[in-house]
């Protein structure tokens, strides 16, 4: 899932994205109010993390403008903590609001909840033969035996999951769990599938990891 970060602060918000990307998810950071407006309306984000004292354009400028435009959960994360401060952003549409300093957990429990409740929100749990991901724990099991994968893994594990028997090529997975362009020279892909694919289908039947030869990847069953 693909969150974006608005946040001018650059601590907080490189603190923000590599917690986040830990916790599996796919993160963009804009250090402005009109950038951030611009990642909003243009990309597929499942969640917003606004700031509201924001350079040019104000957190509360942004959430009134992108709210013309999709209904996308927004999570305020400010140092104003003013009861109007927090009335204003939940009348003009968000959907939550923290204040700053703030303990990352939180804002984690905060943001999956919203994600649960969104307009895009995803299954807790998928299952794929006797290959069980829950969404909300961190934990992949096959056959009922627990898998233990890295926060990486469970990702890469993820996206091939939630795209179910679609081929996916090494650059949008390079793009989608790692956050970067692909350079054809990088096997970063490969040396995460292989490493996957040695916890969670080497052993066990039906294989579900595929190599589809001068494309990328596909997760599924190919024997039922």
């Amino acid at each position: 899932m693909k969150i974006l970060v608005i946040e001018d602060e650059p601590k907080t918000g490189e603190y923000l994205r590599k917690g986040l990307t830990e916790s599996s998810f796919v993160v963009d950071l804009a250090s402005t109010g009109r950038d951030g407006l611009h990642h909003a309306i243009d990309g597929d984000y499942d969640l917003v993390i606004l700031d509201v004292m924001l350079p040019g354009m104000n957190g509360w400028e942004v959430l009134k403008e992108l709210r013309e435009h999709k209904d996308t959960p927004v999570l305020f994360l400010t140092a104003r903590d003013e009861v109007e401060d927090r009335v204003k952003g939940l009348e003009l549409g968000g959907d939550d609001y923290l204040a700053k300093p703030f303990a990352f957990v939180e804002l984690l429990a905060r943001a999956r909840t919203l994600l649960r409740r969104g307009p895009t929100r995803e299954a807790e749990r998928i299952e794929i033969e006797d290959l069980e991901i829950d969404l909300l724990r961190h934990r992949v099991s096959r056959g009922g035996i627990r898998i233990d994968l890295s926060p990486r893994e469970f990702a890469l594990l993820h996206f091939l999951a939630r795209r179910h028997g679609e081929v996916l090529s090494r650059t949008q997975i390079a793009s989608h769990v790692w956050d970067m362009n692909f350079d054809s020279d990088t096997n970063v892909v490969d040396v995460a599938i292989r490493r996957l694919r040695a916890k969670m289908d080497d052993t066990y039947a039906p294989k579900l990891i595929h190599s589809v030869r001068g494309i990328g990847y596909v997760l599924e069953n190919r024997q039922s």
